[in-house]
């Protein structure tokens, strides 16, 4: 095998390809990138059974021909080459990567041990990228990082007529964004897939400026993935098996006790106060028509109070926050204002869960369907 190709779009497509693939695998050749040279195109592969990513690019291929080389080590190599074109060519087991001055010899892996990625069905569906990306963005936050509970670290999507929308919890909070999904053709109108978080927000990064997403849900007695396409990438992905909890129905369809505040003047109020805290404490919030006061009890060296204006529609509210979680909540929030609303519970004295959602103006809410719950009385101290 002998190609040509720049060295900018190479390192670009090396990187897209290792990026999913985790730091240490249990199958060394796993870790390896697949590359095969053809009269179409160059294309570059990577599979470790859970998650595959191939990329197509143009190169001048003099001999066509295929080698699995390790990742990241070339994806470490094609970054720091000079600026100049790349040429690699194969004899035998070794590997040769020439750019200017530079030379670099690898020792290629046993391409027939590699396994066969995953075959992409025909697509259920188109998405905006952007869209996307920013709803990924607003919802993996609220994803559990546990392992221990599998089906709580990853974020359901769920395709209805004309719309998909994504949701994740790890169970002190639900985070929910709704986007436009167009069926393309596609004989699915009603669809779940839950994919891990991490995967997802590797995704919406990497597609977020492709325009538009093709996504894929395939379902098999062998194997549940779904497949997303743009550009000349692809990107698949087994999903987590197991019932997602049914926490949409957690939130309210009607609030009238809510608070307005300036979204940034309330992040850096958060993050100033809590800087006594200490680990896992929570943030007194008081509400009332003056404006919402911030207390933070660190220890007996250290306390700290602020407020700071907030336009209060129904009754005084006081609620314990952890500053943490909050800001993830309120840093998906894309408007100059946000607001957040006081649920209730069958018991007065016991607040309940706050629902965050974006607000254009002191007197119009925000346009996107964002939602974010967080459970308060959990992280009282």
């Amino acid at each position: 095998m002998k190609f040509q190709v720049n060295r900018d779009v190479f390192s670009e497509a090396v990187s897209f390809a290792v990026k999913l693939l985790p730091q240490r695998t249990t199958l060394p050749i796993l870790s390896g990138v697949l590359i095969e040279a053809s009269d179409a195109a160059l294309t570059l592969s990577s599979f470790d059974y859970e998650v595959s990513a191939q990329t197509s690019i143009a190169a001048d291929i003099q001999e066509s021909g295929r080698v699995l080389v390790s990742g990241r080590l070339l994806a470490d190599i094609a970054s720091r080459l000079p600026n100049a074109p790349i040429t690699m060519t194969t004899e035998g087991s070794r590997v040769t990567v020439s750019c200017g001055t530079a030379n670099f010899t690898l020792l290629s892996m046993p391409v027939e041990e590699y396994p066969n990625l995953p075959q992409v069905s025909e697509q259920s569906g188109i998405l905006s990228a952007e869209d996307f990306a920013a709803a990924v963005s607003q919802v993996a936050v609220a994803a559990s990082r546990d392992d221990v509970t599998p089906v709580i670290t990853g974020v359901q999507l769920e395709v209805s007529a004309g719309s998909l929308s994504l949701v994740a919890t790890d169970r002190y909070r639900v985070a929910v964004r709704g986007i436009a999904w167009d069926s393309a053709g596609s004989d699915v109108d009603a669809a779940t897939a839950l994919v891990p978080a991490r995967t997802l927000q590797e995704i919406g990064k990497t597609f977020g400026h492709s325009g538009s997403i093709s996504v894929s849900i395939a379902r098999s007695d062998e194997r549940e993935l779904i497949a997303f396409q743009s550009e000349k990438r692809t990107v698949t992905s087994l999903l987590i098996k197991g019932n997602f909890p049914p926490v949409r129905r957690l939130f309210p369809e009607i609030v009238d006790n809510f608070a307005v505040m300036n979204t940034a003047e309330l992040v850096e109020a958060v993050r100033r106060v809590s800087l006594v805290l200490e680990r896992e404490a929570a943030l007194r919030f008081s509400f009332s028509v003056d404006g919402v006061k911030l207390e933070a009890v660190g220890s007996e060296q250290a306390q700290a109070s602020e407020s700071i204006d907030a336009f209060l529609t129904g009754g005084d509210m006081v609620v314990s926050l952890k500053p943490q979680f909050l800001l993830d909540g309120i840093g998906a929030v894309r408007t100059e204002f946000v607001r957040i609303s006081f649920t209730k519970t069958d018991n007065p004295n016991k607040p309940g869960p706050v629902m965050i959602t974006s607000q254009t103006s002191k007197d119009q809410a925000g346009a996107d369907d964002y939602r974010y719950l967080l459970q308060p009385n959990l992280l009282l101290r």
